[in-house]
């Protein structure tokens, strides 16, 4: 039946056409377009098929199928009318172009139809078969007219709804206004536009339905599947490459001579491995289905619902629960998952754990800053998809993942937080409740709302540093009242050193008194001029300090309280340059904090040990201890204090920043109900700078150090 290819074409014309007819008919027949629609559609179909019988049958005669052409033409033209009348609220077309198009159609129409009906019952020739190609290649340009006209003058919002219909009855009238200047020119209908006609004819039905479907105007209670229309896509360009493939091969062994078979073997088996390599690409397969969901579907959000969620939640001003959860669960919420982590750069820029919801956390949960995955999203604004990488690690180019998020169990999307082109922070987003597809419109809109948290995660940082800042100006206000007490109490106790030699009556009593009171004198003068000058970083008072020495006087100096704090071993001097009072609070302030958290039959050790370069003090305790949390959280956050009224938090967080100035660190490791170890790890001073400094030191005494609990 199927043996010449124009029955083939025009069998598919037909079947396409009456299956959209049906759907519109049984389906959508609410608006005046989708009628004229239908009214188009079946007589397409009885077109087609009449031109099957005349191939098969010979009947109906050509005057017949002429005049079907002529009323399929027309019922196009009257769906051109339509979408003027109904879609140009505007009005944007003027009246009289309007009616000078549709005058002349219709005059067209009723000139051939009349001639065609006059040949076909009377069997007389009126016009030539010039006459005729003229009259259809006329009413190609009508229609191709009018096309223009609706789209150019629709409003730009509006062509969404009509897009599918123009381009499918453009192509109608575009395809025929081709082939009959061809056959004007050469004197007769080509085969190769003929036997296309219906299959272009059939290609074009899937636009028809789609524009009906997803019209607004009406409801949609049918909604195609993504996989069918890519499968059938595929499907369809498959058969149209073999087609092709078929006609290539033949032409190829006529052409070939006495090579022609095993050219067109070489052919065949070329085309056919990459008709099947395409096939088989993942990537071209990816790249076609976002095609189909961007231009042929629905969106998969309420982008509306979406945007007023996410602002409900971000406009809470409270921290029940924090921000940087909150963030979590925005964008976890969007891949139906409800749980994650969130690291944001902190200081030299690694990269520091935040929050974590319903995952457990490594240990070691700090990205360094050069590690690749920072480098890879600094170049690329990706979304690493953990399940797809472990299956293919390749597609990712063999990309190494930071521990931090590789021993996180339950981990599946690494999305970046970028604030502006600069990588701010990472998010990890934990396994979905259930299996969820992502496409291009998942990605795109995470990728979105990440970049809107990050801008409310950075502010929410410049205003806890503003806030801090304000809190150290408002302590460095206050200090003002009190420096003048200060001085009151100085000047007494300056004068009480001063007569107090004058009136001993107990040499050894007034000697202690003496030394206590001259303690107290120097170091409240050195807390007036830290408070008088709180940020000073005045180099001029740097200078060589014998690290070991001063750690030694320490030691004595706080022998007076239980736990006592002991020297492991004898370590050599360590030189390093800084300022000895300063120094010697810093590290004072971390033996006595020992001190306060270790019970009375506690031990407190320190150690020192020198290592290229640099000379690293360890106070270790038998105390409470501390949580990972605490530490990273609160023990270096000034104002944090454990003491309640009688600390202000501010201890650990000078200390760190005194030996960060030296170009030294501190680190913490600690475990409750265990004990806790300060690492302080400053470098040595310069060689020449040890030679001036290392000269023989004054053997120190207890009796030398100042005693605050004088009895």
């Amino acid at each position: 039946m199927f043996s010449n290819m124009d029955v083939l074409s025009y069998s598919l014309a037909a079947i396409t056409f009456g299956l959209l007819g049906v759907l519109i008919a049984t389906r959508y027949l609410r608006r005046g377009v989708d009628r004229a629609l239908a009214l188009a559609a079946v007589m397409t179909s009885v077109w087609a098929f009449t031109l099957v019988s005349q191939s098969l049958w010979g009947h109906p005669g050509f005057n017949f199928r002429y005049l079907v052409e002529l009323v399929r033409d027309g019922s196009w033209i009257y769906l051109l009318f339509v979408l003027l009348k109904d879609g140009l609220r505007e009005k944007q077309l003027t009246g009289n172009v309007k009616k000078i198009i549709g005058a002349c159609a219709a005059v067209l129409i009723f000139v051939l139809l009349s001639i065609g009906i006059i040949e076909h019952w009377t069997e007389f020739d009126i016009a030539s078969g010039k006459v005729k190609l003229l009259g259809q290649i006329a009413l190609s340009l009508i229609g191709l007219s009018l096309v223009e006209q609706i789209w150019r003058n629709s409003p730009s919002f509006g062509r969404s709804s009509i897009k599918y219909i123009c381009i499918g009855i453009a192509t109608i009238f575009g395809f025929d206004f081709f082939m009959y200047a061809d056959a004007l020119l050469f004197g007769h209908i080509a085969d190769s536009f003929w036997n296309a006609r219906g299959f272009v004819n059939a290609m074009l039905t899937p636009l028809f339905a789609v524009n009906v479907i997803n019209t607004r105007k009406q409801p949609i209670d049918f909604q195609l599947s993504r996989s069918a229309v890519f499968y059938a896509g595929t499907l369809v360009f498959a058969g149209g490459y073999l087609l092709f493939l078929a006609l290539g091969g033949y032409y190829v062994r006529v052409l070939g001579g006495d090579w022609g078979d095993a050219l067109q073997v070489l052919f065949f088996t070329i085309s056919l491995v990459f008709l099947a390599t395409l096939l088989l690409s993942r990537r071209i397969r990816s790249k076609l289905m976002v095609l189909i969901s961007q231009n042929f579907f629905d969106y998969k959000y309420d982008y509306r619902e979406e945007w007023l969620k996410m602002t409900r939640e971000l406009a809470d001003l409270s921290d029940d629960p924090p921000l940087p959860q909150r963030v979590i669960r925005i964008l976890a919420g969007l891949v139906e998952s409800n749980a994650g982590a969130i690291w944001l750069v902190g200081e030299k820029d690694a990269y520091v754990l935040k929050a974590a919801v319903n995952l457990s956390t490594p240990k070691y949960t700090m990205i360094d800053s050069d590690s690749e995955l920072v480098r890879f999203f600094r170049d690329r604004e990706w979304i690493v998809d953990l399940h797809e990488y472990q299956a293919d690690p390749v597609s990712y180019n063999l990309l190494e993942i930071p521990d931090a998020i590789t021993k996180t169990p339950d981990g599946w999307l690494i999305i970046p937080l970028y604030l502006g082109n600069e990588l701010y922070g990472l998010a990890l987003v934990g396994n979905p409740y259930a299996r969820v597809e992502l496409n291009w419109e998942n990605f795109d809109l995470i990728k979105v709302v990440a970049r809107q948290t990050c801008n409310l995660l950075a502010q929410a940082d410049a205003q806890n540093r503003l806030s801090r800042a304000m809190q150290f100006e408002a302590v460095s206000k206050a200090s003002a009242f009190l420096v003048h007490d200060l001085k009151t109490v100085i000047a007494q106790l300056s004068l009480l050193v001063k007569n107090a030699p004058k009136h001993r009556n107990n040499p050894e009593f007034i000697d202690d008194m003496i030394n206590t009171t001259d303690h107290a004198v120097r170091k409240m003068s050195n807390l007036v001029d830290h408070i008088r000058k709180p940020s000073s970083e005045d180099d001029a008072k740097l200078g060589p300090i014998n690290l070991t020495q001063l750690v030694k006087e320490l030691v004595i100096h706080h022998q007076h309280r239980a736990p006592a704090p002991h020297l492991e071993g004898s370590p050599p001097d360590a030189m390093i340059k800084a300022d000895a009072e300063q120094l010697r609070s810093v590290l004072g302030h971390l033996i006595q904090n020992a001190q306060d958290a270790t019970p009375p039959d506690g031990e407190i050790v320190l150690t020192l040990k020198i290592a290229k370069g640099n000379v690293a003090l360890f106070i270790q305790d038998t105390g409470c201890g501390m949580t990972e949390e605490f530490i990273s959280a609160q023990l270096f956050k000034p104002f944090e204090s454990t003491k309640g009224l009688t600390g202000m938090g501010i201890g650990a967080y000078q200390a760190r920043e005194y030996i960060q100035r030296l170009a030294g660190s501190i680190d913490v490791t600690s475990e409750p109900g265990i004990g806790s170890c300060f690492s302080v790890r400053i470098p040595l001073a310069s060689d020449n700078l040890a030679v001036i400094a290392n000269q023989p030191l004054t053997p120190v005494t207890e009796a030398d150090v100042p005693q605050e609990n004088a009895n």
